[in-house]
């Protein structure tokens, strides 16, 4: 099996291969390509996840000449080739999409001919969802052969709505006991098989890679490591469990800034660099000899006796149980301090990639725990590849947007490399790497500069949909809270979306681009997927295509932010200009003159302050930040990382997701009433009956709360009248405007008007209490009179 995997993109393609079912998992990236290795009686199903991304199919046989005639479609029998018009559109463009793909393909010998005979797929043809729906169009490998899938397509204007999207290819191999692992991520310098129940022990140098991989799924693998140096001069120098907890203040270090193992003297040994499952359990006990007793199993194999056996050739003193980083193991921790265990969350093919910081001694086992959820009941073997020191990989930690899908990794965006000129504070944001500060500035300085003057912040994890169709505003009428009949052309509103519960889904705006053409901006990727379900179950003609790929954007924000987009920005006399373009419109224009990048700048933010935000494909993002970077200086400009974004938008009382609203929440009850017009809005929407049966007296209201003293209070933190709870803390921040600690919370309407005096309660919520007072909110600018200034 042979998948391409990209060091600067991987994400390209990932394999989940299922080997006991024989099933293999492919994503193809938007304007990406997979290849894939195929032998006679193997099928391959397409799908597009919207329904209207078409795929191009290349066929080599073994030497490497195109060979369409070994790939039948199960309907239409032999298929012929036509001119890949998609994909040379693609790579005749001059944007960085089409050169990548077209070095790609370069790089498995796909010549134009090859294009010119491709297999093109129509979109009509291919399922909407890989998960539920059954694939419409099968092919059969009649021989062995590679197979090369192609997402292109043009990259999308910013006016535009037809963005390419991603393709998912399975295949059902003839030989289902055959075992698939993922590709290399380069060429390894060595590979090691662990058997089930048996543990290895392998010599690695400083800055090589380690890749431990579960080759089957849900099979933990403890690991070990040791200082060589130490050991060669008597010493055991290992891994430290409370060195690591201690430093990083995490129980498990994740890809990031606290994504290091400790050794006993106090120094890195190991770096997590990627992660496909983020869910193990570190420095708990290897599976041991009492373990096993104890359950009534004497004489079991373990870990700990595997590796006391692998590790007497390096005289490491034999111990009754090793304590261990057990990678795959699903463990966490209640309140109560109960450590609580269920099968691992790995699938086949995932891994975890470290880096070696000194010269190593490492051990890894493929666990024999067979008595209960560990292993999922059934041990498998683990796979450990060695890189060479100088390849590079990106730091990424994988998520899912729906539970059986292919883990996606974290994406960098196009400003990335102006952001981490800047700062090495990095964190994950739902999929993209972001800053949390900026070094030389720090959070309150980059909050002064976005209140006083102006600063300029990355918010491309925003997720951004495409909504066409005949019945694009009947169906967002009925999908959003919002009246969005009401809206036109070039007008933007804030909407909730929710369930027939009327808990919250998401937030987020939506633009007007046309009569039937929108644009819903939002957090979370999944409403993408819910908002296409939604409409297929309703009957609705309307596409929803994820436009996320295409569209990057930044937000300038601070009182001077008008003034500095004024002199760099360029409007057609048909759109307003930065003068006239009103609170929550947008305009379509261009960077620095007719000529110039082409943008989108909406008057938005989330900050509190006068802002705007700038749209435009990722291929001009550093073109655009650097324009904006220097016309910013005579304002003493400053970048706004995170850390200072919520300080901010906690002050303008803007609620944040899993903090003021959550699937149990309603617009109501998270303060965004405003955002359900029941008497305006006559059209039925998802959610409007369940939140007209909750009378207003009953809900619980979102305050603000002044706290006296500087003690911090956090999210979670249970609010008190007396010995009893009321309400939660749902965000705090120190306030430099107040220079007060603040908090957004719930709390029953009974304890909800201003100047009503609660408790935040710390420690068990009895023994220390903060005193404070509730106030109406926002914290900062009541009127609003800043934002729309």
């Amino acid at each position: 099996m042979l998948v391409n995997q990209k060091n600067d993109l991987p994400d390209a393609c990932y394999l989940n291969m299922q080997s006991r079912s024989g099933v293999g998992s492919f994503r193809v990236e938007p304007q990406q390509a997979i290849r894939l290795r195929l032998t006679r009686g193997d099928h391959v199903h397409l799908f597009s996840q919207d329904g209207e991304q078409q795929a191009e199919l290349i066929v080599l046989d073994s030497r490497g000449h195109t060979a369409n005639h070994l790939l039948v479609s199960q309907s239409q029998g032999e298929l012929s080739g036509s001119l890949a018009k998609a994909t040379q559109a693609q790579i005749s463009e001059s944007r960085s999409a089409g050169q990548a793909l077209a070095a790609q393909l370069n790089g498995w010998g796909v010549s134009d001919q090859h294009l010119s005979q491709a297999i093109q797929v129509n979109p009509s043809r291919l399922a909407s969802d890989v998960e539920t729906a059954p694939a419409t169009e099968v092919f059969e490998v009649v021989d062995d052969l590679s197979l090369v899938v192609i997402a292109a397509g043009l990259s999308m204007q910013i006016e535009g709505h037809q963005p390419v999207t991603e393709l998912s290819v399975q295949v059902k191999y003839l030989d289902a006991s055959q075992v698939h692992l993922p590709e290399p991520l380069a060429t390894p310098k060595t590979e090691l098989r662990i058997p089930r129940a048996s543990a290895q022990v392998y010599e690695v140098k400083a800055g090589e890679w380690i890749q431990i991989i579960d080759v089957s799924g849900k099979q933990c693998s403890d690991f070990l490591a040791f200082d060589r140096d130490a050991l060669a001069q008597g010493e055991e120098l290992g891994l430290d469990g409370v060195a690591t907890r201690t430093v990083s203040g995490l129980s498990n270090p994740q890809p990031g800034i606290y994504s290091r193992f400790l050794g006993a003297d106090m120094q890195p040994m190991v770096e997590v660099v990627q992660d496909t499952v983020g869910r193990h359990d570190s420095f708990l006990m290897a599976c041991n000899p009492k373990y096993y007793e104890d359950s009534g199993y004497f004489g079991h194999i373990n870990c700990s006796d595997n590796f006391n056996r692998a590790l007497e050739p390096y005289a490491i003193k034999p111990r009754v149980a090793w304590p261990a980083i057990n990678f795959f193991f699903n463990t966490s921790v209640e309140p109560c301090g109960t450590v609580f265990m269920d099968e691992p969350w790995s699938r086949a093919g995932d891994y975890v990639l470290l880096r070696a910081t000194r010269d190593l001694i490492c051990a890894s086992s493929a666990c024999p725990d067979d008595i209960d959820p560990a292993n999922g009941w059934h041990p498998t073997d683990i796979h450990v590849r060695i890189y060479a020191a100088e390849h590079h990989f990106p730091r990424s930690i994988a998520y899912r947007t729906s539970p059986q899908e292919l883990p996606r990794m974290t994406k960098t965006t196009g400003f990335h490399r102006r952001v981490t000129a800047l700062t090495k504070q990095m964190v994950e944001y739902r999929g993209y790497w972001v800053a949390s500060a900026y070094e030389g500035w720090g959070a309150q300085a980059e909050y002064l500069a976005c209140r006083e003057r102006v600063a300029v912040i990355d918010l491309t994890p925003l997720r951004k949909f495409e909504v066409t169709g005949p019945d694009a505003e009947a169906f967002l009428q009925f999908a959003l809270t919002r009246n969005v009949r009401r809206l036109a052309i070039g007008e933007i509103a804030y909407s909730a979306i929710c369930h027939e519960t009327g808990g919250m889904i998401d937030d987020g705006t939506i633009f007007r681009m046309g009569e039937q053409a929108f644009r819903w901006v939002c957090g979370d990727p999944y409403t993408g997927l819910w908002l296409k379900n939604q409409a297929e179950e309703h009957g609705y003609q309307v596409s929803v295509r994820n436009s996320t790929d295409q569209l990057h954007n930044i937000a300038v924000q601070g009182p001077k932010s008008r003034e500095l987009l004024s002199q760099i920005v360029w409007a057609p006399e048909c759109q307003p200009s930065m003068d006239t373009l009103a609170w929550f419109h947008f305009m379509i224009g261009r960077l620095g003159g007719p000529e110039g990048i082409p943008i989108m700048v909406s008057r938005t933010g989330y900050t509190g302050e006068l802002g705007f935000e700038v749209w435009c494909h990722p291929d001009d993002a550093e073109a655009v930040w650097d324009q904006v970077w220097e016309t910013g200086q005579p304002y003493n400009i400053a970048p706004l990382g995170f850390d200072a974004l919520d300080m901010l938008r906690i002050e303008a009382g803007l609620i944040f997701a899993d903090h003021e609203f959550c699937p149990e929440t309603n617009p109501y009850e998270a303060g965004i009433g405003f955002t359900v017009p029941m008497k305006s809005k006559t059209d039925d929407f998802i959610g409007r009956e369940a939140m007209a049966r909750q009378t207003p007296e009953s809900r619980q209201r979102l305050v603000g709360l002044v706290l006296k003293g500087g003690e911090p209070v956090a999210h979670g933190d249970l609010i008190y009248h007396g010995r009893f709870p009321v309400g939660v803390v749902t965000s705090a921040s120190n306030s430099p405007l107040l220079g007060k600690q603040i908090a957004l919370c719930r709390v029953a309407p009974d304890f909800a008007a201003p100047e009503t005096l609660l408790e935040v309660g710390k420690l068990d919520g009895l023994q220390k209490r903060l005193p404070g007072e509730v106030v109406a909110l926002p914290f900062y600018d009541p009127e609003r009179t800043r934002v729309r200034s």
